[in-house]
């Protein structure tokens, strides 16, 4: 292919060299550089690809992109854009032969419940016979393979790459979840999605390395509705109508409101040994009464955002309750059988709202105790830490602090400050930095009837600490305490 190509959908200035070259490698990442490669120059939070144009060339790169003013040996081409990265996203488009125009895309954005809902997606939509990859905070799923995820949204050239290996495997429709830093770094640019969806809005990810107030993070969410053809939102979450400011897309709506275009109603918990659900009805668009095994009102929310995407593909309501009767999501109210004295669970819950929600949720199936354990990362907003502490004291009989991932933090002094937020309210707590240990104090000292959370790692398998991830994966934690306790 040439750089001509790849280029067909971007405005650009050519500072030298001609554009009919041909073109061997899209890269981005200056260790990737080969012969007759183009390098698109990322200006990054800790590296600028710019300053890597010298090392590129003598690889044998000859072409670069670039938004900035550079210094570049002779005989390369200099193609200037107004914005790399989202030139990398139509680049990435182009070199994958647009493999989203073969495929039904649905993006999914919103503060808590994109996961869960991309899971519930995929599942009603496969019941029906409509084979559907999935990319994710878990992982991407492309038929029978699955790849860790290393970000909630990969970079551009991930999601184009994963589109095409879609399309090639005969996959139809994909679902995915948008994060507002996705959106913000033009990593879901270059296509139109069918679908974009809104679940909900609350502070977070606000910080020096993610966005810089609240606005910013609402407004970055709010990009899906320009680049969707069908919104499909939560009129009940009070800043919708700010998300949707100058949306392009037409508009459904879904929620407890009257108004909306598909309408729950009598939700009624559903409390059995093991077993946590709810069940509703919905009405507008939709008849139907729905039951699944994930309890609260978050999960009629998730669920219902699920359906109103389905209902576009035809889907039968039998499909929808057996779907949705089966979902499990690792890491999202994700029961462990331990006892049938006491309930505990692992969830990813890793902010004041998200954590309030839970504990609201389960304080309504009425345990003997609500024992939470969390912690909080490290390099990460002061403030969480407070409001999380302050959460988990006024919602749970006891919070068991204990460390997340530290990065380069003291987990002491995390902890010190989530116990700021913890005094502000009067439940009982302890502290217990290690986390092992601290899931054996819970173990060991649960009561009949508790309820016990684990709180802020969900599906991670892994603690973060001076640089470096070393291997921690909740549920192997429990097995081992299980074997040295003979719990």
């Amino acid at each position: 292919m040439t750089l001509e190509y790849l280029l067909e959908k971007l405005d650009y200035k050519i500072i030298a060299g001609q554009v009919s070259q041909p073109v061997s490698k899209l890269i981005y990442d200056s260790r990737l550089a080969c012969q007759d490669g183009v390098f698109v120059c990322i200006s990054g939070a800790v590296a600028d690809g710019h300053t890597f144009i010298r090392e590129v060339v003598q690889k044998g790169v000859t072409a670069v992109i670039v938004e900035k003013e550079v210094e570049v040996p002779e005989n390369v081409t200099v193609i200037r854009v107004e914005n790399t990265r989202k030139a990398l996203a139509y680049m990435s488009a182009a070199y994958f032969g647009y493999p989203a125009e073969q495929l039904k895309t649905i993006g999914i954005t919103g503060t808590k419940g994109k996961t869960t809902t991309t899971y519930m997606v995929k599942s009603i939509l496969e019941k029906t016979g409509f084979r559907t990859g999935l990319i994710g905070t878990i992982e991407t799923i492309i038929g029978e393979k699955t790849i860790p995820a290393k970000n909630t949204t990969p970079e551009s050239y991930v999601v184009q790459e994963a589109f095409r290996e879609m399309v090639d495997a005969g996959i139809q429709c994909v679902v995915m979840e948008v994060s507002s830093q996705g959106l913000m770094l033009d990593r879901v640019s270059g296509f139109t999605f069918d679908y974009g969806i809104f679940t909900n809005l609350e502070p977070d990810h606000i910080g020096p390395n993610e966005h810089k107030d609240f606005e910013e993070y609402m407004y970055c969410k709010g990009l899906l509705f320009k680049q969707c053809k069908m919104g499909i939102v939560n009129m009940d979450d009070l800043h919708y109508k700010q998300v949707l400011e100058g949306h392009t897309c037409e508009i459904e709506t879904f929620g407890f409101s009257n108004e909306a275009d598909l309408c729950a109603s009598e939700p009624t918990l559903i409390n059995k040994p093991g077993f946590f659900g709810v069940s509703y009805d919905i009405s507008g668009k939709m008849d139907m009464k729905v039951e699944m095994d994930v309890p609260g009102r978050f999960s009629v929310y998730n669920s219902m955002a699920a359906i109103a995407i389905c209902r576009h593909f035809g889907v039968k309501e039998e499909a929808i309750k057996e779907a949705l009767l089966g979902i499990r999501v690792k890491g999202r109210v994700e029961i462990i059988p331990i006892s049938d004295a006491y309930t505990l669970m692992i969830d990813y819950a890793h902010n004041a709202m998200s954590l309030e929600s839970l504990l609201v949720t389960l304080r309504e199936y009425n345990p003997r105790r609500l024992v939470c354990l969390f912690g909080c990362g490290g390099n990460r907003s002061r403030l969480r830490r407070y409001e999380m502490g302050e959460v988990s004291s006024k919602f749970a009989d006891l919070t068991v602090v204990t460390s997340d991932n530290p990065r380069d933090e003291e987990p002491e002094a995390i902890i010190e400050d989530i116990l700021v937020g913890v005094a502000k309210a009067e439940g009982a707590y302890v502290t217990i930095p290690d986390r092992k240990e601290a899931i054996r104090y819970c173990m060991v000292n649960a009561k009949e009837g508790d309820v016990i959370v684990l709180a802020g790692k969900g599906h991670e398998d892994y603690q973060e600490i001076k640089g470096k991830k070393y291997h921690m994966d909740e549920r192997e934690l429990i097995a081992q305490i299980r074997k040295e306790e003979n719990i």
